[in-house]
Order: C-alpha cells, then structure tokens, then sequence
C-alpha cells in the first residue's frame, strides 16, 4: 500500500474514502483508523473487557477489513459494517482464550445469578466523590459487570448512540432482541448507580490520543 496525499482528505465522505481504500491508498486507510479507532475500540472492549486485549482485536479486525473493503458496497454504513468485523474479531480472540476473556454469546440469555451479582456489585462512593473522573471510572467498572448478553449492546445503543436497526445489524440478531437486551442493561445500571449514569455516559472508556497513535502505528507496521 502506497502513500498517496489527497487534498482534504478528513473531508471524504465514507463511500470514498472506502473506495480509496480498496484502491490500496495508504492515506486514506490511515484516515479510516483514526476516524473510526474510538467506536470500534469500545465494541471490542465491551466484548473482551480488557484494554489490551481490545487494541489487539482492533488491529486483527482493521487488517480484515482491509482485506474485504474491496466488497463494501455502501448498502450499510461503513460503521455498522466495521463494528460487525470487530465484534467478529473479539470474539474469536475471546474463544482463543488469551488472558482473562470470556467467550460472549450474543444470542444467548444472562446465566443465573448473574443479574443478582449486578444488583449486589456497585461500587460505593465516598459522598465528596462526585468528580467526573471518579464517576466515569465507576460507570465503566459497573458496565463491565454487566451480563454478557447485555453489555455489548448496551455500548453500541447508548454510549455509540446507534440505532437499534444498526446494532441488530451489527450484532446479527433481532432489533426486538437489542430492544429488550438495551432496557435490561439500563436497568441494572439504575439498580448499580442510580441517577448517576447520564452524569458520566459521554466520557465512558476514553480513546486518548496515544492509544489512537499506537493502534494506528501497529496496524501500518502490519502491512
């Protein structure tokens, strides 16, 4: 893939600059990274629950999409349609095992007990701790508690603001199913955090500048 500057490149709508891809402009991928690093970051780690095991299946999923962009055809959105290959890349790494992941079944229903240890698991707060970063740090530990067939959902609808018919598009099952998993998940957060949630929701699982940089740098060392 050879460098290729194209002016006003951060301006490409996303059908362009997936044709550009396809068409091996090193650029133009280097912009879909960086354009797209934060959504699909955070859909790997709501699956593996591990930052670096989620950089890790970013990378994995940036390189297969670049294999198959050839194939995109703009009947989705190039989002929707990335988010699909990540979660696909996450969860082979989470059947491979590696460190403390957990294999997600998407499809499949909470195991028992695991909402009653949900509703018995938040954190505590000191009553001076109202700070902002203390209360993202408390919404990502208690999304993270979340059911496995709930948690991934719960990032795509509320934190990535996708549309249902979108996640269910990602996710290959029912909206009716989103819908239903996306309430549960809300109300077991309620039950952990009460009326903190919406106070901390925008900032949840921050992409800083240095992890975009470093997720980018090894895809490109990849090629």
């Amino acid at each position: 893939m050879q460098p290729n500057p194209i002016p006003a490149l951060p301006d490409l709508p996303d059908a362009e600059l997936a044709r550009r891809v396809a068409a091996g402009e090193r650029d133009a991928f280097t912009l879909l990274m960086r354009r797209y690093n934060r959504s699909l970051y955070r859909a790997a780690r709501s699956i593996l629950r591990d930052d670096a095991e989620a950089e890790d299946a970013l990378q994995d999923a940036y390189l297969l999409a670049l294999a198959a962009i050839g194939q995109y055809r703009a009947e989705a959105k190039l989002g929707t349609w990335l988010t699909r290959i990540v979660v696909n890349a996450a969860l082979a790494q989470a059947r491979r095992g590696r460190r403390r992941a957990a294999v997600i079944q998407l499809d499949g229903s909470a195991e028992p007990g695991e909402e009653q240890d949900m509703r018995n698991g938040a954190h505590a707060t000191p009553e001076d701790a109202a700070l902002r970063t203390q209360m993202r740090q408390l919404l990502e530990q208690s999304i993270d508690q979340l059911p496995e067939a709930f948690r991934t959902v719960f990032m795509l609808r509320a934190v990535e603001e996708m549309s249902g018919e979108e996640v269910a598009a990602c996710l290959d099952i029912p909206e009716a199913t989103v819908r239903s998993r996306y309430f549960r998940a809300r109300s077991l957060l309620r039950a952990a955090l009460a009326q903190r949630v919406d106070v901390a929701l925008e900032d949840a699982f921050g992409f800083d500048g240095a992890r975009c940089d470093r997720i980018v740098a090894g895809v490109l060392a990849r090629l």
